[in-house]
């Protein structure tokens, strides 16, 4: 593994992304970057849909955001895992590995009702997964994938 690299770990929410990230950052003693969290204290967000109970996000400003925390980590030398499900939405450019985390349906929805999302927001994620979104979207943009089955 290439010195102090930055790793986007991305995928469907509820697939195990978090427990991965946190585990390549400890394993490499790379900083953790909790996406989520930081994309609403930072307010990068437009909207909240109540009916998804999930924030909506400034595509630009979340990239934009990301490449200023990319820049000052390779300016002190310092690794990055970058853990949630926008990630990937970061420049190929800036990203040494883009880890897409992948579950099986049944494992997924049993996840998820455990969070209790709504129906609606379960059959949202489930047909992410089934039709690969994230892992498109991160081929698309040009990032190295490598699939990760959890």
């Amino acid at each position: 593994m290439k010195r102090n690299p930055i790793i986007c770990v991305t995928g469907t929410p509820g697939c195990g992304k978090t427990v991965y990230a946190k585990k390549i950052a400890r394993t490499y003693h790379l900083t953790y970057v909790p996406l989520h969290d930081i994309l609403r204290q930072e307010k990068l967000y437009v909207s909240y849909d109540k009916t998804m109970k999930s924030y909506v996000y400034d595509e630009r400003a979340v990239e934009k955001f990301l490449t200023g925390l990319i820049r000052a980590a390779r300016t002190l030398k310092q690794g990055l895992v970058i853990d949630g499900h926008l990630s990937h939405y970061i420049s190929s450019k800036y990203i040494d590995q883009c880890i897409v985390i992948k579950c099986d349906v049944k494992t997924l929805q049993r996840r998820l009702k455990k969070r209790n999302y709504s129906q609606q927001k379960i059959r949202e994620n489930l047909d992410a997964e089934i039709l690969d979104v994230c892992l498109v979207e991160a081929k698309e943009r040009g990032h190295h994938v490598k699939i990760v089955y959890s």
